[in-house]
């Protein structure tokens, strides 16, 4: 079962980015991850997976 859904956006346009985040239980999650994993959606190939650690976003400090 679906927890969450958030759609990135980009801040200024407000544009999609073109990628989500969902939030599934675990053995739910495993099983969409390889049932969709390399799937075609509106005529491209997509790609799932499970949630990377985050990195430092980088850029410069104000």
């Amino acid at each position: 079962m679906v927890r969450s859904l958030k759609l990135v956006k980009d801040l200024f346009s407000g544009d999609c980015k073109g990628f989500a985040v969902i939030d599934m239980e675990g053995h739910e999650a495993r099983a969409a991850i390889a049932a969709l994993d390399g799937s075609e959606f509106n005529g491209s190939m997509i790609r799932v997976g499970p949630d990377r650690p985050r990195r430092g976003r980088g850029g410069r400090r104000r």
